[in-house]
């Protein structure tokens, strides 16, 4: 199963890596909304990792500067392959969400959660660059493995 969480968050890594990239290409074309959710994107997986170490979270909508996106993704995907690699996917981890409410998941739960977040604002991404005329990025899990 560990595989099989890490080839998710490679196939995220570099998602994430392509969708940075157009926008960066196009940033005279794309919207505050666009922005807005690739920073949500990314804050999103560093808070599930931050939720599982025990560490300090990103604001769930905070805007990062726009040149650390890049390097805001490497390091995401270097945590998450670290607690994939050093947890047991099965331990419990009680956690309070971004309003305070308090819950308990496996760590499988939270990355996989934190992969299949970032697969539906990529295709919210897609859906705002296609109506600015922007070639969206092809992000379908299956056309990464061809």
């Amino acid at each position: 199963m560990k595989e099989k969480l890490i080839d998710l968050f490679e196939y995220t890594y570099h998602f994430n890596i392509e969708m940075i990239k157009v926008i960066s290409e196009n940033r005279g074309l794309v919207d505050d909304k666009t922005i807005n959710l690739i920073n949500h994107t990314l804050n999103a997986q560093q808070i599930w990792n931050a939720r599982i170490l025990g560490e300090k979270t990103f604001e769930v909508w905070q805007i990062n500067p726009f040149e650390s996106l890049v390097e805001t993704n490497h390091k995401n995907f270097l945590k998450s392959i670290d607690i994939i690699n050093n947890f047991d996917v099965d331990t419990k981890i009680e956690y309070q969400n971004s309003r305070g409410a308090k819950f308990e998941n496996t760590i499988f739960e939270m990355l996989f959660h934190a992969v299949n977040h970032s697969t539906y604002h990529r295709g919210q991404i897609n859906s705002l660059l296609n109506q600015k005329g922007i070639t969206p990025v092809l992000t379908d899990y299956i056309f990464y493995k061809r």
